[in-house]
């Protein structure tokens, strides 16, 4: 077959994207096309910098390829991203690609450390991520990334006055925990909690993100009807624990997002505390909660399960010392590197195959 890039991009439709089960060149994932002679080059655009999958769809594209055109060619592939988005460009937000909402429906399950070891982890595997402390009464994001006692600026644009978010770790961060004494109880009425979410959101300069994470507080509130009434929600991840007084929590809070008049599309369920692993036996699991309670919660309401993360010391010690656990080596990273991979494709899916999320609209 004589090469040229209609027969180039003919040979590569036969590469579909294992998530999204379409060919490549339908997807609009094959860009920038070069043959000079016997070189070739082309960009393969996944839909996310964390994409699981790039070693096996660039591995597709070079076995097609050499069964059309043999080994006389030099095939250089360069596996590029850009994050996939259903949001249309509003006025509020309008540089953020998907807004993802973390959920428990207790608290102590873990859903501050797995939103915050998750932002890190994609940010880390190059994606450009914010996250929102929405826990008025109880921020806890400070303390987790050794940002205590800073204070974001502020700036004038306009008439209005913009705050500008605190990063760390590669992390625009936001938190009612930079504004007030550490020691100060926030003692807000629902409206006030309420208030203080909608000017995170609106008022805070967060600029191009290809996720912003909301770590919401424990149980359904108003700051949650605030959340869905205020942004179009990309989708939800429930984290919950294996037993059954935790799962019967964890159950309103994902069927809440499922609501008709919610309708948040529910990205999965994480399993917190799955097991333990003692760091000097890490191939050893011991069940101390139960077993598999988050898979099988996740298959009653059919919706994805994301994986597992174990109860480790070191995990404890990055939450008080303002180390993120996923930079560790060992089990916790390989198992918040792997959520944030699932996690980024179920988001990639979720845009793929269902309809945009529409902001709330509640009458009461």
């Amino acid at each position: 077959m004589k090469l040229s890039k209609e027969s180039l991009l003919k040979t590569l439709s036969r590469v579909d994207d294992p998530d999204l089960k379409k060919d490549l060149v339908t997807l609009g994932m094959i860009q920038k096309i070069s043959i000079e002679g016997s070189k070739v080059s082309f960009n393969v655009v996944l839909t996310t910098p964390a994409c699981p999958l790039k070693e096996v769809i660039k591995n597709n594209c070079l076995e097609v390829l050499e069964e059309d055109y043999g080994k006389d060619y030099e095939w250089d592939i360069f596996m590029t991203s850009q994050v996939t988005t259903v949001r249309d460009a509003a006025p509020v937000l309008p540089e953020v690609k998907n807004i993802i909402a973390f959920a428990s429906g207790k608290g102590g399950v873990g859903k501050s450390t797995t939103s915050v070891n998750l932002a890190v982890a994609l940010a880390d595997l190059g994606a450009k991520v914010g996250l929102i402390d929405a826990d008025i009464s109880g921020p806890s994001i400070p303390t987790m990334f050794n940002v205590e006692g800073e204070q974001p600026t502020v700036k004038k644009v306009g008439e209005k006055n913009v705050i500008i978010p605190i990063t760390q770790y590669g992390v625009k961060l936001m938190s009612i925990g930079f504004l007030t004494p550490a020691e100060s109880a926030v003692v807000w009425r629902g409206p006030m909690a309420s208030s203080a979410l909608r000017q995170f959101i609106s008022d805070v300069e967060w600029g191009e993100l290809d996720y912003l994470l909301i770590d919401l507080p424990p149980g359904t509130s108003d700051i949650h009807l605030t959340m869905v009434q205020t942004v179009p929600v990309t989708g939800a991840i429930i984290v919950t624990t294996p037993q059954k007084v935790a799962l019967a929590d964890a159950t309103k809070g994902l069927t809440m997002f499922k609501q008709p008049q919610i309708n948040v599309p529910v990205l999965g369920v994480v399993e917190n505390m799955a097991y333990f692993s003692p760091e000097e036996l890490p191939d050893n699991k011991y069940y101390l909660f139960g077993k598999e309670g988050g898979q099988k919660l996740a298959e009653r309401y059919e919706v994805p399960f994301l994986g597992e993360i174990p109860i480790v010391q070191s995990i404890r010690e990055s939450g008080d010392t303002g180390f993120p656990a996923v930079y560790k080596n060992g089990i916790t990273q390989k198992a918040y590197t792997e959520l944030a991979e699932t996690v980024a494709r179920q988001v990639a899916i979720r845009n793929a195959k269902e309809e945009k999320t529409q902001k709330v609209e509640i009458t009461t």
